[in-house]
C-alpha cells in the first residue's frame, strides 16, 4: 500500500482536538485538587479527603500518559511526512503505524480516566440522601408520568 503526504496530515487535526480535550481534563483536575488542598484543614473527617485527593493523583498520572501518548503519535505523523518526503517508505509505514497505535492506546487510557470521573462523581453524589442511579427506562418513565 502506498502512503502519501495526506494520510500522516489527516491525523493532526484528531490529535490536536485530542490534546486539547486532554489539557482542560488536567485543568479541571488541578483546579478539583487545589480547592481540596485549600478546605484540608476544614474537614474532620480527613481520609475522604485523602481518598479523593489518592483519586485525582492517579488520574493526574493518567491524563499525563495521555499526553505524552499523543504528542508522541503527532511527533511519529510529522516523521512519517519527513520519510515520504525523503522517499524512505518503509520508515514511513512504520513511523505511521507507531502513531497510529500510541494514539489508539492514549484513547483507550482516556477511555479509563473517563470511567474513573464517572465512578468519582458518583461516589460523591451517592453521599446525598433520596438520590437513586435509575436505569433508562425508569428515568424515562418517571419523566413522562409527571406529564
Amino acid at each position: 500500500m502506498d502512503i502519501s503526504m495526506n494520510t500522516p496530515a489527516l491525523l493532526f487535526p484528531a490529535i490536536t482536538l485530542v490534546m486539547l480535550a486532554y489539557t482542560n481534563r488536567y485543568i479541571a483536575i488541578a483546579s478539583t485538587v487545589r480547592s481540596l488542598y485549600d478546605s484540608y484543614e476544614k474537614y474532620e473527617d480527613k481520609r475522604v479527603i485523602h481518598g479523593q485527593i489518592k483519586s485525582l493523583r492517579y488520574r493526574l498520572k493518567l491524563i499525563k500518559n495521555m499526553q505524552i501518548l499523543g504528542v508522541f503519535s503527532f511527533l511519529c505523523c510529522i516523521f512519517c511526512m519527513y520519510f515520504i518526503y525523503a522517499e524512505l517508505t518503509m520508515l514511513a509505514h512504520i513511523a505511521f503505524a507507531i502513531g497510529m497505535i500510541s494514539f489508539a492506546i492514549s484513547l483507550l487510557i482516556s477511555l479509563n480516566e473517563i470511567n474513573l470521573s464517572t465512578k468519582a462523581i458518583e461516589l460523591q453524589l451517592s453521599d446525598i440522601d433520596g438520590l437513586e442511579n435509575p436505569t433508562v427506562v425508569e428515568y424515562l418513565k418517571k419523566k413522562f408520568e409527571k406529564e
